[in-house]
């Protein structure tokens, strides 16, 4: 295994902080990912129902501001379902979507994507797939496309269907009603997720999760290789929790790790000013999704060029992810780039107006957007016109006779008809737009493609 330098603190990982600290960075995704999976099942996700478990809940409209969801999309129409596993195998039916883009994203309780199904992975043909739990050995039905195997007995999955326009509505929620899961026999599946018990202090909640949650859902075996490193504090010990009346020293260490964990993976969610990008330079990374290094089933590319080499190098990327685009596809499925800064290199605020343009449209297979988000939270930004993203596939785009497309972001409507059909509403305060390229192209994931910078307006 790799040295401990990319995880640890300055005051070393052998300090009970400094492992505290660590903790934090291996555990956030599967605090966070559980954290969202209750709250979908208990309070839905905008226009979410809440959904038990084994059953999609569907959006009834594409996303708005009232789902406070990290970077959520504003191009497809979600359909989500919390998928448990322990009283065995489920079938997924899929209906056929006549070419229509769909990704249907599986996603265990670590964050790892570990299989797709969709246009660029299997085709949008009808088909039925065997979902199984981790260690199954039955046999499948014979009617099934094929056998998707789950890491964890709880996963995630993750639908989008292209939606161009409330007007298209309608086609979609056809699909949706045809998108189904059903347990391949009649045992009992679990209704709710393990609690942690409520007599923890608030202060020692987040590893009381991580705890309980580690213990019911164990990561690949390298992982838990991993995380016998933190037997000292408290996180392996079975049965009841070590975190009331617990050591003050131990509190203090867990206290001071969880400080410097989460600005570890802020400074990794936030690139550094000082990094050598040109100013107003757009991040995308094609790779921030490369953390899953042992469960890559159907759909995904088991490639060296799509894993992270450096395992523990790869628990920091993970929950940057996590914390920044939660549920985030592949770079192959789908390539996100994101700014906080013009092209002066100054932060991005709905004090000033500006533009993007793009020469020519940016190289994908299926489609692309731009969709505005505040900051620090990374949500849709309210406004007006009931607009928070727009691309190739938005209506009434007034392009210029080379072909080239001017976007204008600012607050307020611009005056001019033609601005006003190009217009990505900003917030007041602070904020950080994000461009999705689906299905992109290979210039855009070897590099050679380059977004245009965000220009002030003159």
């Amino acid at each position: 295994m790799t040295s401990r330098t990319s995880q640890s603190s300055a005051s070393g990982a052998d300090s009970l902080a400094g492992l505290a600290a660590d903790a934090y960075v291996y555990g956030y995704p599967l605090v966070f990912d559980v954290s969202m999976i209750s709250a979908f099942m208990h309070k839905g996700f905008g226009s979410l129902a809440p959904t038990p478990f084994n059953q999609f809940g569907h959006s009834t409209k594409l996303a708005t501001p009232d789902a406070h969801f990290v970077s959520v999309n504003n191009d497809t129409v979600y359909s989500i379902a919390q998928v448990d596993l322990s009283g065995g195998p489920v079938l997924l039916h899929v209906p056929d979507t006549a070419g229509a883009y769909y990704v249907l994203q599986f996603v265990d309780v670590w964050s790892n994507n570990f299989a797709y199904l969709g246009k660029r992975a299997t085709g949008t043909e009808e088909g039925v797939w065997l979902i199984v739990p981790p260690g199954w050995s039955g046999t499948a039905p014979d009617k099934v496309r094929g056998v998707i195997e789950a890491p964890t007995a709880v996963i995630s999955i993750v639908g989008r269907n292209a939606c161009d326009s409330p007007e298209d509505m309608p086609r979609v929620h056809a699909l949706q009603q045809r998108l189904t899961l059903t347990p391949l026999d009649t045992t009992t599946h679990r209704t709710g997720l393990p609690a942690p018990d409520p007599a923890v202090p608030e202060e020692l909640r987040f590893y009381e999760q991580l705890r309980l949650w580690m213990a019911n859902f164990p990561p690949a075996g390298p992982d838990q290789d991993y995380q016998e490193r933190f037997q000292p504090l408290g996180l392996l010990e079975e049965g009841p929790t070590p975190y009331v009346n617990a050591d003050p020293a131990l509190v203090e260490a867990l206290t001071e790790g969880l400080a410097a964990g989460k600005a570890r993976v802020e400074a990794a969610s936030n690139p550094p000013d000082d990094d050598g990008r040109t100013p107003g330079a757009w991040e995308a990374n094609p790779h921030l999704f490369d953390y899953n290094l042992d469960h890559l089933g159907i759909g995904t590319i088991d490639a060296p060029q799509w894993k992270i080499a450096d395992r523990e190098a790869a628990y920091l990327v993970r929950a940057a992810a996590a914390r920044a685009a939660l549920w985030g596809n592949h770079g192959y499925e789908a390539v996100y780039a994101h700014t906080f800064t013009d092209s002066d290199g100054e932060q991005l605020n709905g004090s000033r107006s500006y533009t993007l343009r793009f020469e020519q449209p940016p190289p994908v297979e299926s489609f692309w957007s731009v969709t505005m988000y505040d900051t620090p939270d990374y949500y849709l930004v309210a406004n007006p016109a009931g607009r928070y993203s727009l691309g190739d596939r938005t209506p009434g785009l007034a392009y210029d006779e080379d072909g080239s497309l001017t976007v204008v972001i600012q607050r307020e409507r611009p005056n001019s008809p033609g601005e006003a059909a190009n217009w990505l509403p900003a917030p007041a305060g602070d904020f950080r737009p994000m461009i999705r390229l689906y299905t992109p192209k290979q210039s855009v994931l070897d590099g050679t493609y380059q977004l245009p910078p965000i220009v002030v307006k003159g």
